[in-house]
């Protein structure tokens, strides 16, 4: 099956295929470091590492940005004497970096900040003044402008017309032509920190938000690239301006534009403006980062997803489902290679290839169906399972190598902590469980029933369920 995007300037389903079917290129806006991360944060991110694990998996290679802007009106409202604009920019970059990774999301290839691409924004700019589409505000503030109407293709991702627009509120409106231009350089005002000005051919400022990602863009991908991709907040009026300008400079830009669906409480986007929260830090404090990573992947990338305590507690079981049998299985999967290569010694392990299933391939390939692909993972966890039961030991094999081959591909390989926990507190609970392991298995050897029993139990209430087999007994959280 040919995999398929749904592609937001087309409104409907494409086939993707790649300018270098060796190298899928890839641009997501990344954050405006102004405050700390919120759960619709880390979702966004999540919802184009998923794209790009299953490229990855596709294609083989590729190159994906994801950059910083460090230099905006919010990160410079939220400055303090303190703090300098770079600093705060700087420590949220920090923040960010620390919410991705605890989820798994993988490090972009490249992720510029927006302050080490001045030039070639002021380069892009002086192409579009070159063209005509682009002029400095009449009146000397530096300020410089796009012309909208010198831009037929001007609303072809979001299918506006210029007239049905509001008006663009990016900058101060001195010097506009018309009301919906926006801003690709702001010139200074007399209260912004002087280290947070450069010069220009048309006045010293700083650049306008959505020049910043043209310029980054073609600086790191080249003019045409594969997919852009963002929050579906981000369509107007920001992609929808990175477009215009970049298509109005010559360029091809991007091929395909994927978006993805935002976080609500209550039915409202969850945003900083609106207040209504949750910091990513808070989430992965409250739970394993694993369960976070599952609750945040298993709607729809295009879905709104209301979060409540149910989605980390289903999360957290169905989960735990998944990494038991692997658990469970692998010391299946152990035992009969052992027992194998001891009754003949020329003879190895059988070993499979890790497989994806056609099931499973199918729905990633259709618009990264990533519940559907979940799935057909638990399907195949009760098959391993139901084969462990039953005995037959090369149907769990090869269940366990499929759930381990899909697991990977969706990041959720790892084997998760207890909720909120470290290592080191980890480390402690098996060694208490294990000492309670003990205990009950002398217990059996001298036929003391009641007490095997009563140290059973008392696991059980614990949440930990024990699981007795050839080469011993095991544990594991009862989810």
């Amino acid at each position: 099956m040919t995999l398929r995007l749904y592609d937001t300037r087309a409104q409907q389903l494409r086939d993707f295929v790649p300018l270098d079917s060796e190298n899928v290129t890839m641009y997501v806006c990344g954050p405006t470091v102004q405050s700390g991360p919120h759960i619709g944060h880390v979702r966004a991110a999540l919802s184009f590492d998923l794209l790009r694990r299953w490229l990855t998996h596709r294609f083989s290679r590729v190159t994906f940005v994801r950059n910083v802007t460090d230099i905006d009106d919010k990160v410079l409202l939220n400055a303090t004497d303190a703090e300098p604009w770079w600093a705060l920019a700087y420590r949220m970059e920090q923040q960010f970096t620390a919410a991705y990774a605890g989820v798994g999301i993988l490090a972009p290839t490249y992720e510029p900040r927006a302050t080490a691409s001045i030039p070639q924004m002021q380069e892009l700019i002086q192409t579009l003044i070159e063209r005509g589409h682009a002029y400095p505000a009449p009146d000397g503030s530096g300020d410089v402008y796009f012309d909208v109407r010198s831009w037929p293709e001007y609303g072809a991702l979001t299918h506006q017309s210029v007239d049905a627009m509001e008006a663009a509120e990016d900058a101060d409106p001195r010097g506009k032509r018309n009301p919906q231009d926006f801003a690709l350089w702001k010139g200074s005002k007399p209260d912004e920190p002087a280290d947070a000005i450069w010069a220009s051919p048309w006045g010293a400022g700083r650049p306008g938000w959505h020049i910043e990602c043209s310029a980054m863009a073609r600086r790191y991908l080249g003019s045409e690239f594969d997919i852009h991709g963002g929050g579906l907040d981000l369509r107007f009026p920001h992609h929808e301006n990175e477009l215009a300008q970049s298509t109005a400079a010559g360029e091809g830009f991007a091929r395909y534009w994927v978006h993805n669906g935002l976080v609500t409480v209550d039915g409202q986007k969850m945003s900083k403006s609106l207040g209504n929260f949750t910091l990513a830090a808070d989430v992965l404090a409250a739970h394993d980062p694993l369960v976070v990573r599952y609750a945040l992947a298993a709607a729809h990338y295009r879905s709104s997803l209301d979060l409540t305590e149910s989605s980390w507690t289903e999360a957290d079981a169905a989960l735990g489902r998944i990494h038991s049998f692997v658990e469970r299985a692998g010391r299946a999967v152990e035992r009969n290679g052992t027992r194998r290569r001891g009754r003949d010694s020329d003879d190895e392990a059988v070993e499979y290839i890790p497989l994806i299933p056609e099931e499973f391939a199918s729905s990633m390939d259709d618009d990264l169906g990533v519940p559907q692909a979940l799935a057909v993972v638990h399907d195949r966890v009760r098959r391993g399972n139901q084969a462990l039961d039953d005995g037959d030991d090369a149907a769990a094999e090869r269940a366990w190598y499929e759930v381990r081959a899909m697991i990977g591909v969706l990041g959720l390989d790892e084997a998760p902590l207890a909720a909120g926990g470290t290592g080191a507190e980890a480390s402690a609970l098996d060694a208490l469980v294990q000492t309670m392991i003990t205990q009950r298995a002398q217990a059996r050897a001298d036929k003391d029933w009641a007490t095997a029993d009563r140290i059973r139990d008392a696991i059980a209430a614990a949440g930990i369920a024990l699981e007795d087999t050839a080469d011993g007994t095991h544990w594991s959280i009862d989810g």
